[in-house]
């Protein structure tokens, strides 16, 4: 499958029966896991990625460590889609090079967040030129555009609607609004978009039927299964520490080794 169709196939996700359930990947192991059990599509969380680099997240940290990943999922079995924060820079030519390597990579789409370390927003018209820059340096890259109004700002309708026209004008091709969960307020949100809506799947929220039954059109995982198998991990040592049997599921190591061949590029 070359770059092209690989995009075009992604997008194509975000508009078939049911929304696209996109989990979120931080190494090739679990990329590979996730893909033995038939996710068409897998992206990267960039919590995870930063944490096991002992960086933090959203710190504009990362983006080294989130190449190295890019080239070394990309292009193989499945369709990636990369966590790259705010772009790593509020240089819209910069951000335009980072896209231009991700493409390279193999990736077939990128998530660009407005939210800030220091919990502020980017103003929208510099993300905007972000987004903007992007689809002219790497047109075929599907650019979901995410705002933090819900995490970093008041959540305000009026607020979240300027950023998503903006965002749109500029050319994403999706939208995403973490911390978004109540059912009307996502039905509002979506009557004003022309684009597929992201939500982030939280276990207290909505199911992946429910979200689709409201119309929209990709759920992510985000962290979710990386704190899931930290905690798992810790508890695991813990149960062992304490004489208690260890009740998690564990993959075998034969089965685990396989995961270092299970996606070598075509």
């Amino acid at each position: 499958m070359t770059y092209g169709e690989g995009m075009t196939s992604f997008a194509a996700l975000h508009h078939a029966d049911a929304p696209l359930l996109l989990p979120n990947a931080w190494d090739h192991a679990s990329a590979a896991a996730l893909a033995a059990q038939g996710f068409a599509a897998i992206g990267t969380t960039s919590l995870g990625v930063a944490a096991a680099a002992g960086l933090l997240d959203g710190a504009a940290a990362t983006r080294e460590e989130t190449l190295l990943l890019a080239r070394r999922l990309g292009g193989g079995p499945f369709l990636l889609s990369v966590d790259a924060e705010g772009g790593f820079s509020d240089d819209p030519a910069q951000v335009a090079e980072l896209a231009r390597s991700l493409a390279a990579a193999g990736a077939v789409g990128i998530n660009l967040e407005d939210g800030r370390a220091d919990g502020s927003l980017a103003p929208a018209a510099l993300h905007a030129a972000k987004i903007a820059a992007v689809k002219e340096a790497a047109p075929e890259l599907f650019v979901n555009a995410r705002t933090d109004t819900h995490w970093s700002g008041d959540g305000r309708e009026a607020e979240t609607t300027a950023r998503l026209d903006a965002y749109q004008q500029a050319g994403a091709d999706g939208v995403f609004v973490p911390g978004l969960s109540e059912p009307a307020r996502i039905t509002a949100l979506l009557t004003g978009l022309d684009v597929p809506l992201n939500i982030l799947y939280t276990p207290a929220g909505p199911s992946l039927a429910q979200l689709g039954d409201l119309g929209v059109r990709r759920v992510s995982l985000g962290s979710l299964l990386f704190r899931v198998a930290l905690g798992a991990a810790v508890a695991a040592a813990l149960d062992v520490r304490a004489g208690r049997p260890v009740t998690a599921s564990a993959a075998g190591y034969a089965e685990t080794q396989a995961l270092t061949q299970a996606l070598t590029k075509s």
